[in-house]
Parts: C-alpha cells; structure tokens; sequence
C-alpha cells in the first residue's frame, strides 16, 4: 500500500494535469484555448467548441485533439514564456507548491530507504524513522495541493484572467490519493513498530529467576 501512495505521489509531481482551464466562448464552428497545468508547466490546447448544456458554453473537453503547446513557468526557466500563468496568480503560489512537493518526495525517498534497511537482521528500529517520514511526506503532499487549490482559486477570481471555468483533474486526484494511503499508513506502520507490551505483567514477574 506505502508503495502505491509513493507511485501516486510521484505521478502527481510529474505530470501537468493538477488543473483544467476554459476561457468564455460566444460562438461556436470555431476554436478555443484551454489550458492545463501542473507544478511545472502549463500547457495549451485549441479544439473546437463543444455545448455541454442549455445555456452552458465552454472550450473542451481537454481530451478532444487540438494543437498543444507546453512551456514551463518562467520563474523555474527563465528562457520559457508563460505569460498566461504569471499575470493571472501570484508566481510565489508556484513556488511554494513545488517546494513542498518536492520535500514530499524527498520524505518518501528517506522513509522507503528506511524500510528497505530494516529487513535486515536487528534493524527494526528503523521502521520507526520510516512511518514518521511517510507521514510527513503526506503532510507536505496536501499542503502542497491546498497551495494548488488556492493558486487555482484566485486566478479564477482575477479580473485580468481570461478563464472562467475550472475542474481539478487526474494529477490532483493522485495527489490527494497519495496523502491518504501515505498518512494512514505512516499511522499503522508507527502502531507496529512500537515494542509490545505484556499481556499479563503477572506472568512476566513470575517467569524471572528467584534471587539468591
């Protein structure tokens, strides 16, 4: 289970697909512009306007095939142009994701190396170590996804934004994903390797040597 929460995890850092942008559309038998994004890159798409309900217009889904155009932010490659990003949030909102993510990640690396010492001989302690990195790798994980969710919500919300509609897709699901099965697990994997107690302390008194 700890290891399909570091899959999802990783998968979520990867990929470009956290959020899904439309514009406002007033006319069809035309193309429109949407947009995805991830913690590094935005990426571009025109397809054709598609109604999805009475009253209702905007470009996509993103699925449909279009010319796509992918750069990454401008504050990670200063040779990039992603002029869309940068006027409608704040770039600190980018940064600060990222940074998060990436010490997600790097808790994750450390606890997995942790359990992977620790099938040897009289190295269980280090299975404590590891249910606290996990833990904190789920922690830094939906920090880094409410960081997202706000960024989200305030380029929505800019009057200088051409975008109207927003949907949270598949990478911000494996995001959240990873939380859970990372956080609960780091919970139960610390449970197991606390030292067991005595059922009975009576017994244990009754089993030592008598003193001379």
């Amino acid at each position: 289970v700890i290891l399909v929460g570091v899959s999802l995890l990783f998968a979520a850092v990867v990929t470009d697909h956290w959020a899904v942008l439309s514009p406002k559309v007033e006319e069809y038998n035309a193309t429109c512009e949407a947009a995805h994004f991830g913690l590094w890159r935005l990426c571009t798409k025109r397809i054709y306007v598609q109604e999805r309900g009475a009253g209702e217009k905007g470009c996509g889904p993103i699925s449909l095939p279009g010319e796509s155009n992918c750069s990454y932010f401008k504050h990670f490659t200063p040779g990039e142009s992603s002029e869309i990003f940068e006027v409608t949030t704040q770039k600190e909102y980018s940064i600060s994701a990222a940074a998060i993510a990436i010490f997600s990640v790097g808790f994750a690396i450390i606890g997995t190396i942790c359990v992977l010492l620790s099938f040897g001989k009289k190295r269980d302690y280090l299975l404590k170590p590891a249910s606290m990195f996990y833990t904190f790798a789920g922690l830094c994980i939906i920090i880094s996804v409410e960081v997202m969710r706000q960024s989200v919500k305030r380029m929505i919300d800019s009057e200088d934004t051409v975008w109207i509609e927003y949907s949270y897709s598949w990478s911000f699901a494996c995001a959240c994903a990873s939380f859970v099965l990372l956080f609960s697990c780091g919970i139960i994997l610390l449970l197991i390797a606390l030292p067991r107690f005595p059922q009975n302390p009576w017994e244990t008194c009754m089993d030592a040597e008598p003193e001379h």
